[in-house]
């Protein structure tokens, strides 16, 4: 029984494997070295920067789908990011490219310090040859599991 998990876990692992290198390959090595510059530059600026500064990494397409108002943005300032450890990136069907964040936020009303799973949704603009974060900025509001 015991060898039958472990030959089913490696089937698993080496199946798991094959799909995430043909689907790596979807993308160009360009695309590949401008989506790790653009995640670790977005990164840098959720964490150390302001969110007017977070802006231009959203997606003109979802931005004026889902426009900020002015009261979501103030809520922005109420919040300090104590830390951004990103995850893996996993690439979804439709070429978009997925990835899972966990973001230490400190609420500056409270000093109270939580912790929020983000999923940040990156899309390849052909014509400006830039990844754009389609998923909009993180959500800090939502409710802690």
């Amino acid at each position: 029984m015991r060898r039958t998990i472990q030959i089913l876990l490696l089937a698993l692992l080496a199946l798991t494997s094959v799909n995430a290198l043909a689907a790596k390959e979807k993308l160009t090595r360009k695309q590949r070295v401008e989506l790790e510059k653009t995640q670790v530059a977005y990164a840098s600026t959720i964490r150390w920067g302001t969110t007017e500064e977070a802006l231009p990494y959203l997606d003109p397409e979802y931005t004026k789908e889902h426009p900020l108002t002015d009261l979501e943005l103030r809520r922005y300032e109420q919040v300090k990011i104590s830390s951004y450890r990103a995850g893996d990136n996993v690439n979804m069907p439709d070429g978009k490219v997925g990835r899972p964040a966990v973001v230490g936020v400190i609420n500056l009303n409270t000093q109270m310090q939580r912790e929020v799973t983000v999923k940040e949704i990156w899309r390849w603009d052909a014509e400006d040859k830039r990844w754009l974060q389609a998923n909009g900025l993180p959500d800090l509001w939502q409710e802690t599991r």
